[in-house]
């Protein structure tokens, strides 16, 4: 097993956990603060979704850049690239959705916070469970 197959297997895993807790969060959300509640659930797992995925999806996309060289210039330029480019974004669309009437930011806080853990866990469990043979 490659190392592509390894993290495909996290982005896929990750996104299945990301969507029941988008659905999980959003029954909840609607319950504790209505419909406010219900949108900040699926938009805070979704934010989530998207800068978590983009790490494994730049990975990803520089293995194939520089065919598998993981010590090159170019694949660490790719990688921290996306890093910024994701942080940049993900800060200005939380800048923008600050003080909306749509939102509940606790209920936000929470999904975000499932959703970190849950792709974290996801992560965890496919890196030890993937035999990589190293000789």
């Amino acid at each position: 097993m490659n190392s592509e197959s390894v993290l495909t297997r996290a982005l896929v895993y990750g996104a299945l956990v990301t969507l029941s807790i988008a659905v999980a969060g959003s029954i909840l959300g609607y319950l504790v603060a209505g419909v406010p509640g219900l949108v900040s659930a699926l938009i805070g797992s979704g934010l989530t979704a998207i800068f978590m995925g983009s790490t494994v999806l730049s990975i990803l996309i520089a293995n194939r850049a520089t065919k598998g060289d993981s010590g090159s210039t170019s694949y660490f330029a790719i990688v921290l690239g996306m890093w910024l480019v994701k942080f940049v974004l993900v800060l200005a669309i939380l800048f923008l959705l600050r003080g909306q009437p749509f939102l509940d930011p606790v209920v936000m806080f929470f999904a975000m916070i499932a959703a970190v853990l849950g792709g974290l866990t996801v992560d965890i469990l496919v890196f030890v469970r993937t035999r990589v043979p190293y000789t």
